[in-house]
């Protein structure tokens, strides 16, 4: 397939493209390439790998790119609730309007796979969240991403996934994501302060993640018109279980769990993945395992250089 990558230059795309490469596929990055372009040089190695540079709230740079495409993955916006937080006029209009747009151009006649986000299920103090939860998205970051599933199911021939939390390592590295931040604490600081260490929040290595993302372009056929949630029960963790599983790889550690602050982000709740279980996916990197390999390159990176601000 020829497959369109929307943000296909940011964390999770720069993990997916390699993947769709080796499966034979022709894949278009569409990115505003506003952290740079390093992470997708090595690609251009690649005949079937071409990029596009563009912004995706200027419909008319969308067109050409969508029109040739089998497959569309959309994957461009500001993500996470500090950086949407700090720029709320953008976010509405990256990820809001910009998936408008994505949605007018690419109509029906197309698998459109959505990385949307578990947050969207917000605070649920009692139960297992499953796709049929109701979302009740607490930040900016969230609500955005609900209603561009609504944007994208209305319009398109959408498969919507609701990603749990990502970690890991990336050609483009993200510091702010709550595991891969903890490991560097850990690292630089022998120090872990935690707020509200007893919320649960849900993980996935960002590999595993990428992997969702061609299960659903392998079976789009059985997975259109519908959510799945994307991860796994072994990664519904409290804030604090992740903190020790760190402790325990990263020795020397102290906790600090801090009854004076509190976390911004409220998120706290678990999450069912029956529903991606059933069509054959299973995650293959364990929290330990993702940590230690966190361990092994972030001792190498301080928050002065060039990764500081990567969102």
């Amino acid at each position: 397939m020829r497959i369109l990558v929307t943000g296909g230059a940011g964390y999770l795309g720069t993990t997916l493209v390699p993947m769709l490469l080796e499966r034979g596929h022709e894949v278009v990055v569409f990115d505003s390439l506003r952290f740079g372009v390093q992470p997708v040089i090595p690609l251009f190695r690649n005949p079937r790998f071409s990029l596009v540079r563009g912004d995706i709230r200027d419909r008319r740079s969308l067109e050409a790119p969508v029109r040739s495409a089998d497959a569309i993955v959309h994957l461009a916006a500001i993500v996470g609730y500090p950086a949407c937080a700090a720029a709320p006029r953008e976010a509405r209009e990256v990820n809001v309007d910009g998936t408008r747009n994505l949605a007018a151009v690419a109509g029906r006649g197309r698998p459109v796979v959505f990385a949307s986000t578990s947050s969207c299920y917000g605070a649920v103090s009692e139960g297992t969240c499953d796709e049929e939860t109701p979302l009740r998205p607490i930040s900016l970051y969230a609500t955005t991403k609900a209603q561009c599933e609504a944007i994208l199911q209305e319009a398109c021939d959408a498969i919507v996934y609701r990603i749990a939390t990502m970690y890991g390592l990336s050609p483009r590295l993200r510091l702010d994501l709550l595991i891969n931040d903890f490991v560097h604490q850990a690292l630089h600081e022998r120090r872990l302060t935690v707020y509200q260490g007893s919320a649960r929040r849900t993980f996935i290595h960002v590999a595993d993640a990428a992997r969702a993302i061609v299960l659903a372009l392998e079976k789009h056929e059985q997975m259109i018109g519908r959510a799945f949630n994307v991860g796994d029960e072994s990664q519904n963790m409290t804030k604090m279980d992740v903190c020790r599983a760190i402790q325990q790889i990263v020795p020397g550690v102290e906790i600090d769990d801090s009854s004076t602050g509190e976390d911004s982000d409220r998120r706290d709740y678990l999450v069912s993945y029956a529903r991606i279980r059933a069509l054959g996916f299973r995650t293959t990197v364990t929290l330990p395992d993702g940590v230690r390999e966190l361990a092994g390159a972030l001792r190498w990176i301080d928050r002065r250089d060039q990764f500081v601000n990567l969102a």
